[in-house]
């Protein structure tokens, strides 16, 4: 049974948190299976920056002109991916680094305009959505043979320009085609909160979506949930959203799952 894990990029910037992750990765290689996911977050941000330009998201995705696809491809696919792969190395885990552009297995296409929270509709650049027609073999390959691919959220077109993948929707759609068991999405809190601050165990997708469409959840959060719910509709039994600076997984979180039979916590906010 094949467990995806997607790291997001603040618990990559950091000695401390580095370990952490690689603890994850490496208890987890041991139960199967296992491709990662990762982003890029502060660092991306900061590179663009770097670059001359101002960082923007909408709804958690990256506004990505020319500028920032060129960070990105350096950001991702070089520096974060290949520390990341060189610290699991050094721990015993055979990883090998890849984006989703390697054998095209994160096939996308250029992704429609969409709304800011100011109402305004924004086009997001060379921003990618996976489609179907990618191709995990390289993924099978790997994993067929003890190695855990180590995936930077690029994708590429049927053209062959490269595009920048949330890596949320990246990890959500790597878990669907592989028909993955778990779905495990890191970030640096707790998972998803209540109104008054408490960690919502168990998240219905309508409770979910509420949060969403209330905005209550927001920016990396709205991008999580909406992924989260569409592995969970499509069949990925185990989908949580953890603390990945927390101890061994999947304790803690929130496991969102298609509904539950009385929600314990009235949604109100999400962080």
């Amino acid at each position: 049974m094949t467990t995806i894990i997607k790291i997001g990029g603040e618990l990559l910037e950091t000695p401390h948190d580095m370990r952490s992750v690689v603890e994850h990765v490496r208890h987890a290689a041991q139960d199967g299976p296992l491709v990662v996911v990762h982003g890029g977050g502060r660092e991306l941000s900061a590179e663009v920056a770097r670059r001359g330009g101002t960082p923007q998201l909408v709804d958690g995705i990256r506004v990505t002109d020319a500028d920032a696809l060129a960070a990105a491809v350096g950001v991702l696919a070089g520096t974060i991916n290949t520390r990341l792969v060189a610290a699991l190395g050094a721990a015993g885990v055979r990883a090998v680094g890849l984006s989703g552009v390697d054998g095209a297995l994160l096939r996308s296409r250029r992704a429609p305009r969409a709304r800011a929270q100011s109402g305004v509709m924004v086009d997001l650049g060379h921003v990618g959505q996976p489609v179907p027609e990618g191709d995990t073999a390289v993924l099978r390959v790997l994993c067929d043979n003890a190695f855990v691919p180590v995936v930077a959220s690029l994708g590429v077109d049927a053209e062959g320009h490269v595009l920048n993948v949330n890596a949320d929707v990246a990890a959500s759609h790597l878990a669907i085609a592989l028909r993955a068991a778990r779905l495990y999405v890191l970030g640096g809190t707790d998972g998803v909160f209540d109104a008054v601050g408490a960690t919502i165990a168990t998240l219905s997708h309508a409770d979910a979506e509420a949060l969403v469409g209330s905005g209550a959840a927001r920016d990396g959060m709205a991008a999580k949930l909406d992924a989260c719910t569409r592995a969970s509709a499509c069949g990925v039994a185990d989908v949580r959203i953890l603390n990945g600076r927390a101890g061994r997984l999947p304790a803690g979180g929130t496991r969102v799952v298609l509904s539950v039979g009385r929600s314990s916590h009235a949604p109100g906010r999400a962080s």
